[in-house]
């Protein structure tokens, strides 16, 4: 029971964390486009993790056997996930990616019956049901416009990537520091996205992201979204199985909404908090379950 409400913290803070990601994509990515975006994201995070990895003084070796686990990790979710999201979230808006990014836990259900055999009992998918439904609620009221529709297909492709890496964690042997796997799934992200960002740098306007807004956002994703976002993500799928994991992924719709009532005047009525309410009923039944 401790690991299930450990494991049920540490995805529930790393959900909203991301769930505050998306009012900060949208002002940063007028500034800096996606891709150098994301490679600016990892090469902060890096930096953030090896400090990190190096005063807890982590054992850096990995079996010649998960090698190969870790760079589908690093290639799946932190290289084509994530750019689809920023490119997603560029092409569309806040509240759309919210809306299709809350597939993700339906299709971790769905990766975890085929990678790993979980069995999808009754309280799991009406927990899903219900979260799903308290999602819609909460940002249903948004107009999909159709020249939103390729970033529409772009944050499909980012759920199903992240749903696809989110089970494969499970696959990863406990004994290794989720410090350790994160970092090197990160290494390969970059290095998979230097080669087509190198060269695009040097358009960057240097001077507009000196903004505070900018670099702020910058260490926003870099250290918070990412190294510690990822850290949380990861330590806590471990303790949970992945189907009813996947299910705290929904607390990003509720911060992010929050934020953009909070931050952005966007309004909120009475169907946020009767879908916030579902998600938590939800939510519940998958901890009592564990």
């Amino acid at each position: 029971m401790k690991n299930t409400l450990l494991g049920s913290l540490y995805l529930s803070l790393a959900a909203s964390i991301w769930g505050g990601m998306y009012v900060v994509v949208k002002v940063v990515v007028d500034v800096v486009p996606p891709l150098e975006l994301v490679w600016f994201r990892y090469v902060i995070a890096i930096f953030a993790l090896l400090i990190i990895g190096v005063v807890t003084k982590q054992s850096w070796r990995i079996g010649k056997r998960d090698w190969l686990l870790l760079f589908m990790i690093g290639l799946i979710g932190n290289t084509v996930s994530i750019v689809t999201q920023e490119v997603g979230t560029m092409l569309s808006t806040a509240q759309m990616g919210a809306i299709i990014t809350s597939t993700t836990p339906a299709f971790m259900v769905l990766f975890a019956r085929i990678i790993l055999k979980e069995k999808i009992t009754f309280k799991k998918a009406i927990s899903i049901i219900l979260a799903t439904i308290g999602v819609c609620m909460i940002v249903g009221n948004t107009n999909i416009d159709s020249s939103h529709q390729l970033g529409g297909v772009s944050l499909l492709i980012a759920a199903l990537t992240w749903s696809l890496m989110s089970v494969l964690i499970k696959r990863v042997p406990e004994q290794y520091s989720q410090i350790v796997v994160t970092s090197y799934a990160i290494l390969v992200a970059i290095a998979l996205l230097t080669p087509f960002t190198i060269n695009r740098l040097t358009e960057l306007d240097f001077q507009a992201m000196m903004h505070p807004s900018i670099w702020a956002g910058l260490l926003y994703l870099g250290v918070i979204s990412t190294a510690c976002g990822f850290l949380l993500w990861n330590r806590g799928l471990q303790m949970l199985n992945a189907s009813s994991g996947g299910l705290f992924f929904f607390f990003q719709p509720i911060v992010g909404t929050f934020l953009g009532w909070l931050l952005l005047g966007e309004q909120i009525g009475l169907s946020f908090w009767i879908g916030t309410l579902l998600i938590f009923i939800g939510v519940l039944l998958v901890i009592r379950e564990e």
